[in-house]
């Protein structure tokens, strides 16, 4: 299954197999500058279920004159037998291709960004290699310096170190109290194959971590993306789920599964905030505040 080792954003993964399904048309001349251009392609908003809609058939309906559904039945009857297990397909009129991603697949996402993954940085494959000859857990590097004096930050910016922090007490407690897991072996998924985060704030800070990771990975080197903006409403969306989806108590005694994916969950979103820290806006991913 093609995943985040590949294709660190989703975006990535389901352009690569929109595009294969494509090829049917790229000996069309007509219709072959088409496909040599960028594939319209969007996340949808509705941020319970992670999914992309392109209207690339409207555009090809034009050229191929024929029905933009027709098109769009054609195209997706060309998705491999094998992306079946990666995207629920549904064509919506007038002629727009609905992609979901299965539980599975975006389990597996987000398994990757809990184990550190953000593109090629995660952690630093240097500093993790001597945290792990020294014994160090893999969350937690004492040696990192902290800022001198939040104040002359923008309140925003201080905003997502104090989400930062906060996933990292969280897992310093987990640590504490002999519940810290694998970044491997996290139950994102039930009996049934389904995601075990169903409560909304979860999907939504789900929906937020895809957000970002797109924009990591397919934004261009223009400028153009407000990196401040999108790591606030990361760590609005983890605040949000932190005040609505218990860990401790209640939570780990009666579904400790549970209890272990939304810290799965916390291990994901300090990843990305501290990519984002760090690489996109310049400034200390602290420890603690």
């Amino acid at each position: 299954m093609l995943l985040a080792s590949k294709y660190t954003a989703i975006k990535q993964l389901t352009y690569s197999y929109l595009k294969a399904a494509l090829s049917i048309y790229a000996c069309h001349p007509k219709t072959a500058c088409i496909l040599e251009k960028k594939i319209p392609l969007s996340k949808g908003r509705d941020k319970n279920n992670i999914f992309y809609i392109t209207g690339i058939a409207l555009q090809l309906s034009k050229y191929e004159k024929l029905p933009a559904m027709e098109v769009a039945e054609a195209i997706t009857s060309h998705f491999s037998e094998e992306s079946a297990d990666v995207f629920s397909v549904q064509i919506v009129p007038p002629g727009w291709i609905y992609l979901e991603l299965t539980h599975s697949v975006l389990a597996a996402w987000l398994q990757s960004l809990a184990a550190g993954g953000v593109g090629n940085w995660a952690w630093g494959k240097e500093q993790g290699a001597r945290d792990k000859g020294q014994g160090k857990n893999q969350y937690f590097n004492t040696q990192y310096p902290m800022p001198n004096a939040p104040c002359s930050l923008s309140h925003s910016l201080f905003t997502v170190q104090y989400a930062h922090a906060r996933c990292c007490s969280l897992l310093r407690m987990a640590e504490r109290e002999r519940f810290i897991i694998s970044a491997n072996a996290i139950p994102w998924l039930n009996n049934q194959q389904k995601l075990r985060l169903n409560h909304p704030v979860e999907l939504s800070l789900v929906s937020e971590l895809v957000q970002v990771v797109d924009e990591i990975g397919c934004s261009g080197s223009d400028g153009s993306v407000k990196w401040e903006k999108l790591a606030l409403s990361l760590s609005q969306a983890f605040e949000e789920f932190w005040r609505s989806c218990r860990i401790w108590g209640e939570v780990k005694a009666i579904s400790p599964e549970l209890a272990q994916t939304r810290l799965g969950l916390v291990m994901a979103t300090q990843s990305v905030l501290r990519f984002l820290l760090e690489e996109k806006l310049g400034i200390f991913a602290p420890l603690e505040l």
